[in-house]
């Protein structure tokens, strides 16, 4: 893409982005969902998608992005994933934090169908691929590999808090809510931040208005925004919470 057009995407405003409201395309054994392209206040170039591989389908074909990063999450299924020639499985929650400049490829590794999102982005600032090299380079994570923290109202997994090749910060957990109620006070940061719904039913409160949503939605919060999120069912919620700037 070219600087004029990106200038001419939308910015990306808080609020909700409802799983039922992507459109569904249909391209042999697999289907895809565009979410959301546009722009944010740390980010010149933002784009969200869906992709369903059936079981069987082909890899997705090698590739390396010059100036993107990616964060692929499993929603569904088992997925193989190969960076620079090494390979991992991921369940449902796993997550991968890619780095530019690498060859990378997607399979279905299991016997039902794989969903998993996909969220690309390039930072206003310079790329820094020295800087995400030596906070860990490319990550492939699955969730029970990770210690889960109880806390008053459920608990949590962190996935890393780190710096990277676009981001000066880039973090990532799971939050599980046990109970109805508030996960925490409104608050506000300088950070981005999106919240993707695994299971539950939630409120938003963002700039004083509410949103709703359930397993597959997400929130957007921009910068600076007062904020708050609240189970609100009597059955456990589980999110993804990420941060950058």
């Amino acid at each position: 893409m070219t600087l004029s057009t990106f200038a001419q995407l939308p910015t990306i405003k808080s609020g909700v982005f409802k799983w039922s409201d992507h459109e569904v395309v249909s391209n042999g054994d697999r289907v895809s969902r565009p979410i959301v392209e546009g722009v944010s206040p740390h980010l010149e170039y933002f784009e969200m998608h869906a992709t369903t591989q059936m079981a069987g389908a082909k890899p997705s074909t090698a590739h390396a992005n010059e100036d993107i990063e990616e964060i692929i999450i499993v929603k569904e299924g088992l997925m193989k994933v190969t960076i620079e020639g090494k390979s991992t499985i991921l369940g449902v929650n796993g997550v991968v934090s890619l780095m530019p400049q690498q060859m990378h490829s997607l399979s279905n590794a299991g016997d039902g169908p794989l969903t998993y999102f996909v969220i690309r982005y390039r930072s206003k600032n310079k790329m820094d691929i020295e800087r995400g090299i030596v906070s860990g380079n490319s990550l492939m994570i699955n969730a029970d590999s990770l210690a889960f923290k109880p806390g008053k109202n459920g608990g949590s997994r962190s996935y890393f808090d780190r710096s990277t090749a676009m981001c000066e910060r880039l973090e990532m957990h799971v939050t599980t809510l046990d109970k109805r109620g508030p996960s925490h006070e409104p608050h506000a940061h300088g950070e981005s931040e999106m919240i993707l719904m695994i299971s539950g039913e939630t409120t938003m409160t963002i700039d004083s208005k509410e949103y709703s949503a359930t397993a597959g939605d997400f929130y957007f919060i921009e910068s600076q925004l007062v904020h708050g999120i609240r189970n609100t069912a009597d059955l456990p919620t589980s999110y993804f919470a990420f941060k950058w700037k």
